[in-house]
């Protein structure tokens, strides 16, 4: 349960990128695939809007979570590995919002999961994938508010403490904050390391796995997101 709060928290109020998956979904006139769906910030959004969408996530809990949210919606959940995940059914647009690439170790990860994307990719089928290349140089604006959830009168704070570029990686703090329906108080920092990636090594290990670089696209900056490139690589006909 706490996994997919603390999910909802922290994810579950960006919008930034919804209207460009929505844009791409619309023009691949076929199912999508959410890789990395979470809870389903993206794969809801667009079930919700007539898109037939496949959800795959590592994290049972977070299926589990979009699977009950799912009822009813054009959309179905799975649990599966970015990098050899397996459908029933190909699809004509896999998406990788919220730097899921990133996420992975290195080249050798990132080529393995494109190349399981190519596959499961229907002819002219396009795969749409989000990265951060560079952090602003400097912080603008007000520091950032926490994100709040409250679930059964506990409540649930994430409060961006900072993110830093290392080199080879961008490191993000939180601090996580528990307070009971008694008033009782917990928290921890929580870390998370993201590889450096460039928009043209993405694309090149894109070719390495089959795929061909069509164009990039670009998710603007929100008052507590940095903004994101979105490199597309399509499946030739």
């Amino acid at each position: 349960m706490s996994a997919a709060i603390w999910h909802d928290a922290e994810n579950g109020a960006y919008s930034a990128d919804l209207a460009l998956w929505e844009t791409l979904a619309e023009e691949a006139g076929g199912p999508v695939l959410d890789l990395g769906c979470g809870t389903g910030r993206v794969a809801l959004h667009l079930a919700r809007r007539g898109h037939a969408t496949i959800g795959v996530d590592l994290e049972p809990e977070l299926v589990a979570a979009l699977a009950e949210r799912a009822q009813g919606l054009p959309l179905r959940a799975v649990v599966g590995d970015a990098k050899r995940f397996e459908l029933e059914h190909d699809v004509a647009l896999a998406l990788g919002p919220m730097q899921l690439l990133q996420l992975l170790a290195g080249s050798a990860e990132r080529v393995e999961c494109l190349r399981c994307i190519a596959s499961h990719l229907t002819p002219g089928g396009r795969a749409a994938l989000a990265i951060v290349e560079r952090l602003p140089r400097e912080p603008e604006g007000p520091p950032p508010l926490p994100d709040v959830r409250e679930v059964d009168g506990w409540v649930y704070s994430s409060l961006p403490l900072d993110a830093v570029d290392i080199g080879e990686e961008i490191v993000i703090q939180r601090l996580r904050q528990i307070v009971s329906p008694a008033g009782e108080l917990s928290e921890e920092e929580n870390e998370i390391r993201i590889r450096t990636l460039a928009a043209g090594e993405l694309e090149r290990e894109g070719v390495e796995a089959g795929l061909v670089p069509l164009e990039r696209l670009q998710v603007p900056p929100t008052d507590l997101h940095v903004g994101s490139t979105v490199v597309v690589l399509g499946k030739e006909a």
